[in-house]
């Protein structure tokens, strides 16, 4: 690929009828054969309790998909910090480094069950009828009020984190995963502490982030680049890397603001095809939504016997009108109008079907169709 690299952000979905060990399989394979195709990073999402996603441990399956790939870069999006420390992260992370390398993207995320934070301010950007001026689909604000306070995010807190512990604030835990591994750790008491292994990794630290709160701002002021979810939270995408860029100070490791943004996207031959393939993801993303937890992805026969009610389709309104579905031209042009419109440096695409082998497809037509670019 000549053109903005694209990254592969994997899930590891569950298909409705197939099991966890099948899901793994298909996710290794599928990281082969994007290495083939040309993709320039492999990411893996942490996600608890849904059993419909089998993505719980990122660094278990880095560790097995870097066995099985020898050149594509590997990496998180993203570990959550809100039930880890920087110490654990930095180990494990330093394990990996030092089987396989300068292959690792170490992606950092602020992580579940927090309500947003304070915005940073930016300059509001020119929509017009829910569009940018390129047409890239800007929806309304999603609710997020509505989620927080669940006793489903309380019972998974209370499962990931000891009991009475209280997270890190997310600002100094990035600065001591740096210090971590920079070798600089020193405590208030004056004592260091050195990674081994870990201190040294040759990792490349990424924050990712959906709205232009902390995340974005921690990224900016640390010269780290910068992850922004399109695909959580497209709303809020144009205010979050205005808020990671202006925020920006030149580190060691990068001279100037570098963005990835994400998308869903399914491809297929023709546009029918696709709206076939992807008829599963509006119930998928309801049970996240709905905080049932991820369900099984259901198959097109499935999806259609689904009954609903005028809050399901609020609920997942704004997921639904920027998904990208088509054909391999019409998904290329949706992905430009996304990076032109937040001027990525890098595009993140995430893609599932209940087939495994229309997810193959859907990938390696993508791949054809941006090379020819």
């Amino acid at each position: 690929m000549t053109n903005t690299p694209l990254t592969v952000l994997d899930l590891v979905p569950i298909a409705s009828g197939s099991t966890a060990s099948t899901a793994i399989a298909n996710s290794i394979d599928l990281a082969r054969h994007a290495e083939e195709a040309g993709y320039a990073r492999y990411w893996f999402a942490e996600h608890h309790l849904n059993p419909g996603v089998a993505g719980t441990s990122p660094a278990v399956l880095l560790a097995l998909t870097a066995s099985a790939t020898s050149t594509i870069r590997l990496g998180t999006a993203a570990v959550q910090m809100g039930h880890r420390t920087a110490l654990s992260t930095v180990e494990e992370f330093g394990l990996l480094d030092a089987v396989h390398p300068g292959r690792f993207d170490l992606g950092l995320g602020r992580s579940g069950g927090k309500p947003p934070d304070a915005l940073v301010a930016t300059t509001p950007r020119p929509i017009t009828d829910g569009r940018t001026d390129n047409g890239l689909p800007i929806p309304a604000p999603f609710d997020w009020s509505q989620l927080f306070g669940s006793p489903r995010i309380a019972l998974a807190q209370g499962l990931l984190q000891l009991p009475g512990a209280v997270p890190q604030d997310y600002a100094e835990q990035v600065g001591d995963v740096l210090t971590l591994l920079a070798g600089e750790y020193v405590d208030e008491n004056g004592q260091e502490a050195h990674v081994v292994p870990g201190e040294g990794a040759d990792l490349q630290v990424w924050i990712l982030g959906s709205s232009a709160g902390s995340s974005a701002r921690v990224a900016g002021e640390h010269g780290l680049r910068f992850g922004a979810n399109y695909h959580v939270s497209p709303a809020t995408v144009l205010e979050a890397v205005d808020a990671y860029r202006s925020t920006f100070i030149a580190s060691d490791d990068l001279e100037v603001p570098h963005v990835s943004v994400s998308a869903d996207v399914v491809v297929a031959d023709t546009h029918a095809d696709a709206v076939e393939l992807a008829s599963g993801y509006a119930p998928w993303v309801r049970s996240i939504r709905s905080l049932e937890g991820a369900i099984e992805f259901p198959t097109p026969e499935q999806a259609r016997a689904f009954t609903w009610s005028d809050d399901d389709a609020a609920l997942v309104a704004d997921r639904i009108e920027t998904q990208f579905v088509g054909t391999p031209s019409e998904v290329a042009d949706h992905l430009e109008r996304l990076r032109d419109a937040t001027a990525a440096d890098e595009l993140i695409v995430t893609t599932i079907t209940h087939d495994h082998r229309d997810r193959l497809r859907s990938y390696q037509l993508l791949a054809d169709e941006w090379d020819r670019r």
